[in-house]
Protein backbone atom coordinates (compact mmCIF):
# COMPACT_ATOMS: atom_id res chain seq x y z
CA UNK A 1 0.00 0.00 0.00
CA UNK A 2 1.71 3.26 -1.01
CA UNK A 3 1.46 6.61 1.45
CA UNK A 4 -0.92 8.14 -0.28
CA UNK A 5 -3.19 5.04 -0.72
CA UNK A 6 -2.84 4.54 3.30
CA UNK A 7 -3.23 8.38 3.89
CA UNK A 8 -6.63 7.94 2.09
CA UNK A 9 -7.92 4.65 3.84
CA UNK A 10 -7.07 6.73 7.27
CA UNK A 11 -8.84 9.67 6.61
CA UNK A 12 -12.03 7.13 5.04
CA UNK A 13 -11.49 5.13 8.68
CA UNK A 14 -12.54 8.56 10.33
CA UNK A 15 -14.89 9.74 7.98
CA UNK A 16 -16.84 6.48 8.67
CA UNK A 17 -17.37 8.22 12.49
CA UNK A 18 -18.45 11.32 11.40
CA UNK A 19 -14.96 12.49 11.74
CA UNK A 20 -12.17 14.42 10.33
CA UNK A 21 -8.36 13.33 9.70
CA UNK A 22 -5.85 15.67 8.49
CA UNK A 23 -3.78 12.92 7.47
CA UNK A 24 -2.02 13.32 4.39
CA UNK A 25 0.62 11.11 2.57
CA UNK A 26 3.72 13.59 4.42
CA UNK A 27 2.47 13.11 7.53
CA UNK A 28 2.55 8.86 6.63
CA UNK A 29 5.98 9.35 5.78
CA UNK A 30 7.18 10.96 9.17
CA UNK A 31 5.37 8.05 11.44
CA UNK A 32 7.43 6.00 8.85
CA UNK A 33 10.73 7.62 9.35
CA UNK A 34 10.25 7.42 13.27
CA UNK A 35 10.27 10.85 14.28
CA UNK A 36 6.66 11.44 14.76
CA UNK A 37 4.60 8.49 16.72
CA UNK A 38 0.56 8.89 15.24
CA UNK A 39 -1.50 9.63 18.39
CA UNK A 40 -4.02 6.70 19.96
CA UNK A 41 -7.11 7.86 17.34
CA UNK A 42 -4.77 7.39 14.66
CA UNK A 43 -3.53 4.35 15.23
CA UNK A 44 -6.89 2.72 15.54
CA UNK A 45 -7.53 4.15 12.00
CA UNK A 46 -4.35 2.78 10.95
CA UNK A 47 -5.62 -0.33 11.88
CA UNK A 48 -8.39 -0.32 10.05
CA UNK A 49 -6.75 0.89 7.03
CA UNK A 50 -5.08 -2.26 7.01
CA UNK A 51 -7.92 -4.76 8.03
CA UNK A 52 -6.37 -5.70 11.36
CA UNK A 53 -9.34 -5.06 14.65
CA UNK A 54 -9.02 -2.49 16.44
CA UNK A 55 -8.31 -4.40 19.79
CA UNK A 56 -4.59 -5.11 18.42
CA UNK A 57 -3.37 -1.55 18.92
CA UNK A 58 -0.93 -0.82 21.61
CA UNK A 59 -0.26 2.93 21.49
CA UNK A 60 2.68 2.85 23.76
CA UNK A 61 3.85 0.54 21.46
CA UNK A 62 4.38 2.42 18.28
CA UNK A 63 4.58 0.73 15.53
CA UNK A 64 5.39 -2.92 17.26
CA UNK A 65 2.28 -3.94 17.01
CA UNK A 66 1.47 -4.17 13.68
CA UNK A 67 2.29 -7.38 12.71
CA UNK A 68 4.66 -8.70 9.93
CA UNK A 69 3.95 -10.28 6.28
CA UNK A 70 2.53 -13.15 6.26
CA UNK A 71 5.85 -14.98 5.22
CA UNK A 72 6.50 -14.08 9.20
CA UNK A 73 9.63 -11.87 8.02
CA UNK A 74 10.29 -8.10 8.74
CA UNK A 75 11.35 -6.78 5.15
CA UNK A 76 14.92 -5.78 5.03
CA UNK A 77 14.92 -1.61 4.95
CA UNK A 78 16.68 1.22 6.59
CA UNK A 79 14.33 1.29 9.22
CA UNK A 80 13.43 -2.20 9.73
CA UNK A 81 16.19 -2.94 12.67
CA UNK A 82 14.20 -2.23 15.51
CA UNK A 83 10.66 -3.66 14.29
CA UNK A 84 12.73 -6.84 13.68
CA UNK A 85 14.39 -7.32 17.35
CA UNK A 86 10.90 -6.26 18.62
CA UNK A 87 8.98 -9.62 16.57
CA UNK A 88 11.91 -11.47 17.88
CA UNK A 89 11.29 -10.40 21.82
CA UNK A 90 7.76 -11.10 21.23
CA UNK A 91 8.06 -14.41 19.66
CA UNK A 92 10.13 -15.26 22.55
CA UNK A 93 8.20 -14.21 24.95
CA UNK A 94 4.99 -15.67 23.74
CA UNK A 95 6.11 -18.86 22.34
CA UNK A 96 4.61 -18.80 19.03
CA UNK A 97 6.14 -21.58 18.19
CA UNK A 98 3.77 -23.46 16.39
CA UNK A 99 4.44 -20.78 13.25
CA UNK A 100 7.16 -21.36 11.21
CA UNK A 101 9.08 -19.65 8.59
CA UNK A 102 9.41 -21.10 5.00
CA UNK A 103 12.62 -22.04 3.65
CA UNK A 104 11.51 -19.74 0.39
CA UNK A 105 10.64 -16.81 2.84
CA UNK A 106 14.45 -17.16 4.31
CA UNK A 107 15.65 -17.44 1.04
CA UNK A 108 13.81 -13.93 -0.50
CA UNK A 109 15.27 -12.47 2.93
CA UNK A 110 18.72 -13.61 1.91
CA UNK A 111 18.34 -12.06 -2.27
CA UNK A 112 17.33 -9.42 -0.23
CA UNK A 113 19.99 -8.55 1.72
CA UNK A 114 22.84 -10.02 -1.10
CA UNK A 115 21.04 -7.23 -3.78
CA UNK A 116 21.14 -4.69 -1.10
CA UNK A 117 23.72 -1.63 -0.15
CA UNK A 118 24.43 -1.39 3.80
CA UNK A 119 21.60 0.80 5.08
CA UNK A 120 22.87 3.83 5.69
CA UNK A 121 21.64 4.63 9.75
CA UNK A 122 18.35 5.66 10.72
CA UNK A 123 18.67 9.11 12.32
CA UNK A 124 17.84 8.90 15.84
CA UNK A 125 15.26 11.09 17.58
CA UNK A 126 14.91 9.40 21.14
CA UNK A 127 15.16 11.59 24.05
CA UNK A 128 17.66 9.91 26.57
CA UNK A 129 20.72 10.55 25.55
CA UNK A 130 23.48 7.49 25.33
CA UNK A 131 27.21 7.57 25.74
CA UNK A 132 30.30 5.70 25.71
CA UNK A 133 30.61 4.31 29.06
CA UNK A 134 26.86 2.62 28.63
CA UNK A 135 27.68 1.00 25.54
CA UNK A 136 30.87 -0.16 26.58
CA UNK A 137 29.32 -1.73 29.79
CA UNK A 138 26.79 -3.81 27.56
CA UNK A 139 29.53 -4.76 25.41
CA UNK A 140 31.68 -5.99 28.17
CA UNK A 141 28.24 -7.54 29.70
CA UNK A 142 27.56 -9.62 26.18
CA UNK A 143 31.37 -10.67 26.19
CA UNK A 144 31.48 -12.20 29.61
CA UNK A 145 28.36 -13.77 29.41
CA UNK A 146 29.61 -15.66 25.76
CA UNK A 147 33.19 -16.55 26.93
CA UNK A 148 31.53 -18.88 29.81
CA UNK A 149 31.81 -22.37 29.89
CA UNK A 150 29.50 -24.59 27.92
CA UNK A 151 28.39 -26.34 30.74
CA UNK A 152 27.54 -22.22 32.92
CA UNK A 153 26.09 -20.73 29.34
CA UNK A 154 22.55 -22.73 30.26
CA UNK A 155 22.12 -20.96 32.80
CA UNK A 156 22.37 -17.70 31.19
CA UNK A 157 19.33 -17.50 28.73
CA UNK A 158 17.04 -15.56 30.56
CA UNK A 159 19.85 -12.96 31.38
CA UNK A 160 20.79 -13.01 27.19
CA UNK A 161 17.18 -12.18 26.46
CA UNK A 162 17.26 -9.03 29.05
CA UNK A 163 20.33 -7.75 27.80
CA UNK A 164 18.75 -7.86 24.13
CA UNK A 165 15.51 -6.53 25.33
CA UNK A 166 17.90 -3.25 27.03
CA UNK A 167 19.78 -2.89 23.56
CA UNK A 168 16.39 -2.35 21.78
CA UNK A 169 15.36 -0.12 23.79
CA UNK A 170 18.52 1.90 23.75
CA UNK A 171 18.29 1.83 19.98
CA UNK A 172 14.44 2.51 19.76
CA UNK A 173 14.79 5.28 22.72
CA UNK A 174 17.98 6.04 23.04
CA UNK A 175 19.85 9.72 21.13
CA UNK A 176 23.32 8.69 20.54
CA UNK A 177 25.88 9.72 17.81
CA UNK A 178 26.39 8.20 14.79
CA UNK A 179 29.74 5.91 15.72
CA UNK A 180 27.82 4.54 18.93
CA UNK A 181 24.65 4.28 16.64
CA UNK A 182 27.19 1.62 14.54
CA UNK A 183 28.22 -0.18 17.81
CA UNK A 184 24.84 -0.48 19.17
CA UNK A 185 23.61 -1.89 16.03
CA UNK A 186 26.87 -4.47 15.90
CA UNK A 187 26.09 -5.61 19.60
CA UNK A 188 22.34 -6.16 19.08
CA UNK A 189 23.28 -8.08 15.81
CA UNK A 190 26.28 -10.38 18.09
CA UNK A 191 23.90 -10.20 21.20
CA UNK A 192 20.65 -11.38 18.62
CA UNK A 193 23.30 -14.40 17.15
CA UNK A 194 23.90 -15.90 20.58
CA UNK A 195 20.11 -15.89 21.56
CA UNK A 196 19.35 -17.41 18.51
CA UNK A 197 21.56 -20.17 18.98
CA UNK A 198 20.16 -20.48 22.72
CA UNK A 199 16.90 -21.45 21.41
CA UNK A 200 17.90 -23.69 18.27
CA UNK A 201 19.64 -25.97 21.04
CA UNK A 202 16.43 -25.64 22.85
CA UNK A 203 14.56 -26.66 19.77
CA UNK A 204 12.60 -23.74 19.69
CA UNK A 205 13.20 -23.15 15.97
CA UNK A 206 10.41 -20.13 15.41
CA UNK A 207 11.99 -18.10 17.88
CA UNK A 208 15.98 -18.76 16.64
CA UNK A 209 14.42 -17.87 13.21
CA UNK A 210 13.61 -14.60 14.53
CA UNK A 211 16.14 -13.66 16.12
CA UNK A 212 19.11 -14.61 13.53
CA UNK A 213 16.89 -12.70 11.40
CA UNK A 214 16.80 -9.00 13.79
CA UNK A 215 20.89 -9.87 13.81
CA UNK A 216 20.80 -9.80 10.21
CA UNK A 217 18.86 -6.30 9.90
CA UNK A 218 21.42 -5.11 12.55
CA UNK A 219 23.93 -6.30 10.88
CA UNK A 220 23.30 -4.76 7.56
CA UNK A 221 22.53 -1.51 9.38
CA UNK A 222 26.10 -1.54 10.55
CA UNK A 223 27.73 -2.63 7.46
CA UNK A 224 28.96 -5.72 8.55
CA UNK A 225 29.19 -7.63 5.99
CA UNK A 226 30.42 -10.72 7.39
CA UNK A 227 28.43 -11.02 9.89
CA UNK A 228 25.47 -10.85 8.23
CA UNK A 229 26.68 -13.31 5.81
CA UNK A 230 27.50 -15.44 9.00
CA UNK A 231 23.87 -14.88 9.97
CA UNK A 232 22.44 -15.98 7.07
CA UNK A 233 24.53 -19.43 7.49
CA UNK A 234 23.48 -19.65 10.69
CA UNK A 235 19.88 -19.71 9.24
CA UNK A 236 21.05 -21.87 6.37
CA UNK A 237 22.01 -24.50 9.11
CA UNK A 238 18.68 -24.83 10.81
CA UNK A 239 16.96 -25.17 7.22
CA UNK A 240 19.56 -28.51 7.22
CA UNK A 241 18.53 -29.71 10.22
CA UNK A 242 15.16 -29.63 9.34
CA UNK A 243 15.71 -31.17 6.15
CA UNK A 244 15.60 -28.57 3.92
CA UNK A 245 18.75 -28.77 2.33
CA UNK A 246 18.01 -27.04 -0.94
CA UNK A 247 16.64 -23.29 0.48
CA UNK A 248 20.09 -23.86 2.81
CA UNK A 249 22.49 -24.33 -0.35
CA UNK A 250 20.17 -21.05 -1.81
CA UNK A 251 20.98 -19.35 1.14
CA UNK A 252 24.51 -20.24 1.75
CA UNK A 253 24.93 -19.02 -2.04
CA UNK A 254 23.56 -15.60 -0.99
CA UNK A 255 25.70 -15.14 1.67
CA UNK A 256 28.96 -16.02 -0.05
CA UNK A 257 28.20 -13.11 -2.38
CA UNK A 258 28.83 -10.93 0.65
CA UNK A 259 31.24 -12.80 2.53
CA UNK A 260 35.25 -11.27 2.66
CA UNK A 261 36.95 -12.19 5.47
CA UNK A 262 38.95 -16.05 4.79
CA UNK A 263 37.31 -17.53 8.31
CA UNK A 264 34.15 -16.42 7.36
CA UNK A 265 33.98 -17.64 3.77
CA UNK A 266 35.63 -21.14 5.16
CA UNK A 267 32.29 -21.58 7.68
CA UNK A 268 29.90 -20.44 4.84
CA UNK A 269 31.58 -23.46 2.06
CA UNK A 270 31.83 -26.24 4.50
CA UNK A 271 28.01 -25.74 5.31
CA UNK A 272 27.18 -25.68 1.77
CA UNK A 273 29.77 -28.28 1.31
CA UNK A 274 26.92 -30.31 3.73
CA UNK A 275 23.87 -29.18 2.57
CA UNK A 276 24.87 -30.20 -1.43
CA UNK A 277 25.94 -33.37 0.27
CA UNK A 278 23.04 -34.02 1.68
CA UNK A 279 20.84 -33.57 -0.96
CA UNK A 280 21.85 -37.03 -1.68
CA UNK A 281 22.21 -36.32 -5.31
CA UNK A 282 25.35 -38.12 -6.87
CA UNK A 283 25.96 -35.48 -9.69
CA UNK A 284 26.07 -32.51 -7.12
CA UNK A 285 29.35 -34.87 -5.81
CA UNK A 286 31.93 -32.39 -7.37
CA UNK A 287 30.30 -29.47 -6.25
CA UNK A 288 30.78 -30.79 -2.55
CA UNK A 289 34.75 -31.50 -3.29
CA UNK A 290 35.15 -28.14 -4.67
CA UNK A 291 33.42 -26.72 -1.70
CA UNK A 292 35.32 -28.63 0.56
CA UNK A 293 38.76 -27.61 -1.28
CA UNK A 294 37.42 -24.07 -0.85
CA UNK A 295 37.24 -24.55 2.53
CA UNK A 296 40.37 -25.87 3.55
CA UNK A 297 42.18 -22.93 1.16
CA UNK A 298 40.47 -20.30 2.89
CA UNK A 299 40.96 -21.65 6.83
CA UNK A 300 44.70 -21.85 5.76
CA UNK A 301 44.56 -17.87 4.51
CA UNK A 302 41.99 -16.98 7.66
CA UNK A 303 45.13 -16.36 10.29
CA UNK A 304 44.80 -15.13 14.09
CA UNK A 305 42.70 -12.02 13.46
CA UNK A 306 39.07 -13.11 12.95
CA UNK A 307 35.55 -11.55 13.50
CA UNK A 308 34.69 -12.94 16.85
CA UNK A 309 31.46 -14.98 15.12
CA UNK A 310 33.82 -17.07 13.45
CA UNK A 311 36.73 -16.93 15.55
CA UNK A 312 35.98 -20.70 16.38
CA UNK A 313 36.88 -22.23 13.10
CA UNK A 314 39.28 -24.65 13.10
CA UNK A 315 41.13 -27.79 11.65
CA UNK A 316 38.86 -29.86 13.74
CA UNK A 317 35.53 -28.25 11.93
CA UNK A 318 37.19 -28.60 8.70
CA UNK A 319 37.63 -32.53 9.61
CA UNK A 320 34.65 -33.11 10.77
CA UNK A 321 32.33 -31.22 8.38
CA UNK A 322 34.01 -32.49 5.78
CA UNK A 323 34.19 -36.29 6.91
CA UNK A 324 29.67 -35.74 7.25
CA UNK A 325 29.54 -34.32 3.70
CA UNK A 326 31.54 -37.29 2.66
CA UNK A 327 29.28 -39.88 4.54
CA UNK A 328 26.79 -38.46 2.53
CA UNK A 329 28.29 -39.00 -0.23
CA UNK A 330 28.76 -42.75 0.67
CA UNK A 331 32.40 -42.36 1.00
CA UNK A 332 32.73 -44.54 5.03
CA UNK A 333 35.83 -45.06 5.85
CA UNK A 334 37.41 -42.06 5.24
CA UNK A 335 34.46 -39.92 6.31
CA UNK A 336 35.27 -42.08 9.84
CA UNK A 337 38.72 -41.58 9.60
CA UNK A 338 37.92 -37.59 9.23
CA UNK A 339 35.66 -37.33 11.79
CA UNK A 340 37.61 -39.32 14.28
CA UNK A 341 40.58 -37.03 13.94
CA UNK A 342 37.78 -33.64 14.16
CA UNK A 343 37.07 -34.65 17.17
CA UNK A 344 40.63 -35.66 18.14
CA UNK A 345 41.39 -31.92 17.34
CA UNK A 346 38.73 -30.25 18.78
CA UNK A 347 39.59 -27.86 22.22
CA UNK A 348 38.69 -28.89 25.47
CA UNK A 349 36.49 -25.82 26.11
CA UNK A 350 33.98 -26.83 23.15
CA UNK A 351 31.90 -29.15 25.08
CA UNK A 352 28.59 -28.61 22.95
CA UNK A 353 30.74 -29.06 19.80
CA UNK A 354 32.26 -31.90 21.06
CA UNK A 355 29.15 -33.65 21.90
CA UNK A 356 27.55 -33.11 18.48
CA UNK A 357 31.01 -34.77 16.64
CA UNK A 358 30.86 -37.70 19.29
CA UNK A 359 27.07 -38.32 17.71
CA UNK A 360 28.89 -38.20 14.53
CA UNK A 361 31.33 -40.29 15.29
CA UNK A 362 28.84 -42.98 16.63
CA UNK A 363 27.04 -42.69 13.57
CA UNK A 364 30.26 -43.24 11.23
CA UNK A 365 31.19 -46.47 13.31
CA UNK A 366 27.36 -47.84 12.89
CA UNK A 367 27.80 -47.03 9.40
CA UNK A 368 31.03 -49.40 9.11
CA UNK A 369 29.55 -52.11 11.09
CA UNK A 370 31.08 -51.69 14.19
CA UNK A 371 28.43 -50.85 17.16
CA UNK A 372 31.06 -51.45 20.12
CA UNK A 373 32.63 -48.05 19.69
CA UNK A 374 29.56 -46.77 18.07
CA UNK A 375 28.16 -47.07 21.62
CA UNK A 376 30.78 -45.87 23.54
CA UNK A 377 30.75 -42.54 21.46
CA UNK A 378 26.72 -42.41 21.57
CA UNK A 379 26.92 -43.02 25.39
CA UNK A 380 30.14 -40.27 25.65
CA UNK A 381 27.64 -37.45 23.96
CA UNK A 382 24.75 -38.67 25.64
CA UNK A 383 26.08 -37.82 29.09
CA UNK A 384 27.96 -34.72 28.05
CA UNK A 385 24.89 -33.29 26.58
CA UNK A 386 23.00 -34.24 29.66
CA UNK A 387 25.78 -32.01 31.93
CA UNK A 388 26.18 -29.20 29.97
CA UNK A 389 21.88 -28.56 29.29
CA UNK A 390 22.32 -29.65 25.05
CA UNK A 391 18.98 -30.85 23.98
CA UNK A 392 20.05 -30.65 20.22
CA UNK A 393 22.85 -33.23 21.37
CA UNK A 394 20.75 -35.23 22.78
CA UNK A 395 18.38 -35.60 19.79
CA UNK A 396 21.21 -36.97 17.91
CA UNK A 397 21.98 -39.64 19.93
CA UNK A 398 18.18 -40.14 20.27
CA UNK A 399 17.80 -40.78 16.97
CA UNK A 400 20.88 -43.19 16.43
CA UNK A 401 19.02 -45.55 19.27
CA UNK A 402 16.83 -47.14 16.96
CA UNK A 403 19.72 -48.58 14.96
CA UNK A 404 21.68 -50.09 18.25
CA UNK A 405 18.30 -52.02 18.45
CA UNK A 406 20.03 -55.16 16.16
CA UNK A 407 23.01 -55.15 18.04
CA UNK A 408 21.83 -55.36 21.66
CA UNK A 409 24.28 -58.48 22.65
CA UNK A 410 26.93 -56.37 21.56
CA UNK A 411 29.31 -54.99 24.58
CA UNK A 412 28.09 -51.66 25.44
CA UNK A 413 24.98 -51.19 23.78
CA UNK A 414 22.94 -52.42 26.67
CA UNK A 415 24.29 -49.52 28.98
CA UNK A 416 23.77 -47.23 26.07
CA UNK A 417 20.25 -48.39 26.22
CA UNK A 418 20.21 -47.92 30.05
CA UNK A 419 21.30 -44.63 29.90
CA UNK A 420 19.38 -43.41 27.43
CA UNK A 421 16.14 -45.04 29.49
CA UNK A 422 17.28 -43.27 32.20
Amino acid sequence: MSVERLAAAIRAAAGRRGLRSGTDAARVRKWQRGGVAPNEESQIYIAEALGLPADIVRADDWPNWIPVPADGVVPLGPYSSVPALREALRTAMDRRDFLTITGAALSAVAADCAASPAAALAQTHGEKPIDDDLVAALENTTRHFAALATEQRQHTTTLLDALLSTVTDVLEHGRYTPTLGVRLHHLAATLSQTVAWHSFDQGRHTHASQTWIAGLHNAHAAGDHDMGAGLLSDLAYQLAWRSDHTAATQILDHALTRATHPAARCLLELRRARALAAQGDRTEQRAVLRALAAAEQHLNRAGSDRPGWCAWVSEADLAVDSGQALLDLGDTARAHQLITEGERLLPAARDKTRGVFLAYRAASYLDLGEPEPAAAAARESLLLARRIGAPRCLRLVNDLLPRFQPHTAAQGVPELLQAAAA
